[in-house]
């Protein structure tokens, strides 16, 4: 009998897609996946270590997990990602009962580590200190026949003071264009229907080959992919944003109206200590080029409040620039120091509570803005990729739910038409509330879908989006995202 696995995963979407090549790696090594998450002979946590709660959250669930390994003989806990890399020998000091430690460069070793440590009943850590694979090379077990994650780089060259990603991700590397289209091709060829292009600066994208125009170009290219209908991506960098890719954005039917380009302060001042190579000036210039080409386009940002130093006319600064550009919706962090990072050692760390107080006026802010943003979308109709699991209410509402072509999620009523995730609708919108849509009028159409097909039949090709949130911004939570 085959021994069974399950993969949890924190933070980004490069995590996600982390954990997607885990779960392929595994099932190629005859893993079959768990039916429950405590009923695995094998658990696999990915992790992020961008927010300080990430060490509480992890140490917290391992510790949880030492009773049930006690009592199963066999199982096996493995760590990777983020932490992995930061902590390495250190999880297996605080936590004795884990098998396998890995880093971010070495996703590959998995299977072959848990089957060491198993024969030489002892725990493996093996961290790699660069990328050995690129992570889109191996297998994938996809968790939706709609959507599909495509990396186009992997690591960073920013040096922002607050973030430790760098560090525990490496410099940037980049997929050659054909390879990264073969990848899409796959895809839309499966009946996956949207498709998000992934790296932590997709900007800076053939900086290491030579073509600063590579990212518009491959933009362009997905246009001429049959069956792909929908392309976004995740996540640009304000300084290396060209007008080429905001024509490319315009120009390309498929490529969504939608941007998120974190913003991360308002302040010049705090861009600066931030080491941010932008000032709010460019950063909304930006913003109005995109707009004067894309009048339609949802942006989404990452802020963060209280970085060390920050006063309250910086933090003004931020409200300005947040009233000025309209932001559909925001991720908006509380500052949590990081050892390890410049930040961390900068004087001036600023009380709980002051932090706290500015985060609730900015999210009020924010709030009112996408309320304000979603009610004018009212007696409209939009186009809907319909999602399984997108509306945690659906059930007892009796509706179902999905994503605009601008990232806005949707609640719809489907009444008596059968549709399935992955088909498309399109729904007039009844109401718009602060974080999302509502259409509660019959659809104005329904078209069904190889990827709808497959989804009924029970195939898993895909994987969900992960999309910038339009719901309530979260202050303890967050990935990558804040690297940008």
């Amino acid at each position: 009998m085959s021994l069974s696995y399950t993969v949890r995963t924190y933070g980004c979407q490069m995590n996600v897609h982390d954990s997607e090549r885990m779960a392929g790696l595994l099932e190629s090594a005859g893993y079959t996946r768990s039916a429950t998450d405590d009923g695995a002979d094998v658990v696999v946590f990915n992790t992020c270590a961008v927010r300080e709660n990430a060490d509480n959250r992890l140490y917290g669930n391992l510790s949880h997990l030492a009773p049930v390994k006690r009592d199963r003989p066999g199982m096996q806990i493995a760590v990777g990602g983020c932490l992995a890399q930061k902590d390495r020998a250190e999880i297996v000091r605080r936590a004795p009962w884990v098998d396998v430690v890995f880093g971010t460069h070495n996703v590959h070793a998995l299977p072959v580590l848990l089957e060491r440590a198993r024969h030489n009943a002892e725990a493996q850590v093996e961290i790699a200190e660069s990328l050995e694979v690129f992570p889109s090379t191996l297998p994938a077990r996809r968790e939706s026949t709609y959507a599909g994650w495509v990396s186009i780089s992997v690591g960073c060259n920013n040096t922002c003071t607050f973030c430790i990603v760098p560090a525990l991700r490496g410099t940037e590397k980049d997929r050659r264009p054909g390879d990264v289209l073969a990848e899409v091709r796959s895809l839309a060829a499966d009946g996956v229907l949207e498709v998000t292009l992934l790296g932590q600066n997709v900007n800076a994208y053939g900086v290491e080959f030579g073509d600063r125009g590579a990212f518009a170009s491959l933009l362009r290219a997905c246009g001429s992919i049959d069956g792909l209908e929908r392309v976004r991506f995740t996540s640009p960098h304000p300084r290396d944003f060209t007008s080429d890719v905001i024509a490319a954005m315009a120009e390309t039917p498929n490529v969504c109206p939608q941007l998120h380009m974190p913003l991360q302060s308002g302040s010049d001042g705090m861009l600066r200590a931030m080491r941010r190579s932008y000032r709010s000036s460019r950063y909304l210039s930006i913003i109005d080029e995109v707009r004067a080409s894309l009048p339609d386009a949802a942006i989404t940002t990452d802020i963060i409040v209280g970085f060390p130093g920050e006063t309250e006319e910086d933090f003004q600064a931020t409200l300005d620039v947040v009233a000025q550009a309209r932001f559909a919706s925001a991720f908006t962090f509380q500052y949590s120091k990081r050892p390890g990072t410049p930040a961390a050692d900068l004087p001036d760390q600023l009380p709980k509570a002051v932090v706290q107080e500015r985060y609730m006026r900015l999210v009020a802010l924010q709030e009112e803005i996408s309320w304000a943003a979603n009610r004018a979308l009212e007696g409209r109709g939009v186009e809907v990729l319909v999602a399984a699991g997108e509306g945690k209410k659906d059930s007892a509402t009796q509706r179902l739910s999905g994503r605009a072509r601008d990232g806005r999620l949707v609640h719809f009523t489907p009444g008596e038409t059968h549709v399935r995730p992955g088909d498309v609708v399109e729904a007039e919108v009844t109401y718009g509330a602060p974080h999302h849509l509502v259409s509660d009028s019959p659809l104005l159409s329904h078209r069904r879908t190889r990827a709808g097909d497959a989804s009924e039949a029970g195939v898993r090709r895909g994987t969900g989006l992960g999309l910038p949130g339009f719901g309530a911004p979260a202050p303890v939570t967050g990935g990558c995202g804040e690297t940008s």
